[in-house]
């Protein structure tokens, strides 16, 4: 009984196949059918080729929720170079609350404005990715998955032993601030606090040596990540005149950026400039100097590296393969019946020309018509 059963469930089995196979003496080869098959193989591996890459690939996804975290300091990061004697400018920062924040976390080190050969060739291909990621915006992307490769954005040392005086200031460090709307400025002389907020000693300062042209090498906020390129990394500006105001106003955006290679709590931001020349006899007033009024956007940016899942490479794979192999036989069986019935009509006769009978039974049918049609006549 054990083995009748098993009889039945083999059978039953065997009657499920949806593969059957046909025996070799069965199936008949020709050079068509290996022809397509050589053609089809290709492509599949071609194809399989290609999509090995696209699995490989990795993408980042934007998402965006509010930013709930208010208490915590926000970080800058400032390295700019002006184009006069450190004992004559300062630097801080004003929040919205009419906080004067320190500027201890700043430091001024006398330098030499114009940068050598080398310096100068790092400007300029700053400058030049500067301008292919405002025209290529997807380039942000391949920087985010590339962070800790990038090289440092710092201005590199000089190579050169320069013996003109020291005429300009740089002015690097970093300060922590409140996470609410602030301006950091640089402007003639230090600043000294009171009641009413706070002011910088001027009076002692001759305007002929106002020169705010200025250099900004590094501005960001938040943690600093070697290899990521801010709006202002790069940006030089030369002064015009003596009593000039150069403004930056800039809006903040909080991002955590989680990629396989880093993790991070960063900060993006965009900027519009805008420059003026100080004349009060021309109502243009206002007080010389750099200033970056800053605020900070409630939303926050989610940017995290993701990757194709190995069943989706494989469902794509086996969509690939399966497809190239259904197409090409369908495509193969139709061309082949094409032919066959083209060559069919042909061995019916169906194209044949009709064939001229010759003289002699031409002349034959004659006579049978003839006398046909006259029966009794001898």
């Amino acid at each position: 009984m054990r083995r009748l059963n098993r009889k039945k469930a083999l059978n039953f089995v065997k009657e499920l196949d949806a593969f059957p196979k046909v025996p070799e003496s069965y199936v008949e080869t020709t050079a068509s059918g290996g022809t397509v098959s050589v053609l089809a193989f290709t492509a599949m591996a071609l194809l399989a080729f290609f999509e090995f890459f696209v699995y490989r690939d990795t993408w980042m996804k934007y998402e965006y929720e509010v930013d709930k975290d208010f208490t915590s300091k926000l970080r800058i990061n400032i390295d700019i170079t002006v184009a006069m004697r450190c004992q004559f400018v300062g630097a801080d920062v004003l929040d919205l609350a009419e906080t004067m924040v320190a500027s201890d976390g700043l430091q001024y080190e006398p330098v030499i404005f114009d940068l050598s050969p080398q310096q100068r060739l790092w400007h300029r291909t700053l400058l030049l990715i500067q301008n292919r990621l405002c025209e290529e915006h997807s380039l942000q992307d391949v920087l985010f998955k590339n962070v800790m490769k990038g090289a440092p954005t710092a201005l590199p040392p000089r190579e050169d032993d320069p013996t003109q005086p020291l005429n300009a200031c740089r002015i690097h460090g970093h300060l922590y601030v409140n996470k609410v709307a602030g301006n950091f400025h640089i402007t003639v002389g230090k600043a000294i606090p009171h009641p009413r907020g706070h002011a910088h000693l001027a009076a002692l300062v001759s305007h002929e040596t106002y020169n705010f042209s200025h250099r900004i090498d590094h501005l960001s906020f938040g943690e600093e990540i070697p290899g990521i390129l801010n709006p202002l990394d790069g940006t030089e500006k030369v002064s015009a005149d003596h009593n000039q105001m150069f403004q930056y106003f800039i809006t903040i955006v909080p991002t955590k950026l989680q990629t396989y290679k880093v993790s991070a709590d960063t900060h993006q931001y965009s900027v519009t400039e805008r420059e003026r020349v100080i004349n009060h006899a021309a109502g243009s007033h206002g007080v010389s100097g750099i200033f970056m009024k800053y605020d900070i956007s409630s939303l926050m940016v989610k940017v995290t590296e993701q990757h194709m899942p190995f069943w989706q490479f494989l469902v794509r794979l086996c969509g690939i393969i399966g497809g190239i192999f259904s197409t090409t036989g369908m495509l193969h069986g139709l061309v082949g019946f094409c032919v066959d019935v083209v060559c069919c009509r042909f061995k019916l006769g169906v194209y044949k020309p009709k064939s001229v009978k010759n003289k002699s039974e031409i002349t034959f049918v004659q006579a049978s018509t003839n006398r046909t049609k006259n029966p009794y006549k001898s």
